[in-house]
């Protein structure tokens, strides 16, 4: 099993993917843009993977973390590709990520004894 601490890592590279996509995009062009469309969607399906592989203890721990709604989307998008709804993703993208970013830095700040198999 990987180590949570890289999984936490995971999360942050790919937030960090995610603003780099997005950088100076406006939502008109994130729209235009299948090939920003579709890095953006595979980065946060690497993000609720990364999530889905934490453990349970950590992330009670961590209420504060929409767990279940990352990993939700990540189920959406992967199984239900044809049917993404890509304002949703826009959403998620621009707003929600950079949230997300922000608590993964204060768990990994702040839990340095995150164990490391």
């Amino acid at each position: 099993m990987r180590r949570e601490r890289l999984y936490l890592t995971d999360i942050l590279e790919a937030s960090d993917a995610i603003s780099t996509f997005l950088g100076g995009c406006s939502k008109d062009a994130f729209f235009e843009s299948e090939l920003v469309r579709s890095a953006v969607l595979h980065k946060l399906t690497v993000i609720g993977e990364a999530a889905a592989r934490l453990p349970g203890d950590l992330r009670l721990r961590h209420p504060e973390v929409p767990w279940s709604d990352v990993v939700g989307f990540r189920n959406i998008a992967v199984h239900a590709y044809f049917a993404v709804e890509w304002s949703i993703v826009w959403v998620a993208a621009s707003e929600e990520v950079p949230k997300l970013r922000q608590q993964i830095v204060a768990i990994l700040e702040g839990e340095p004894e995150v164990p490391q198999l």
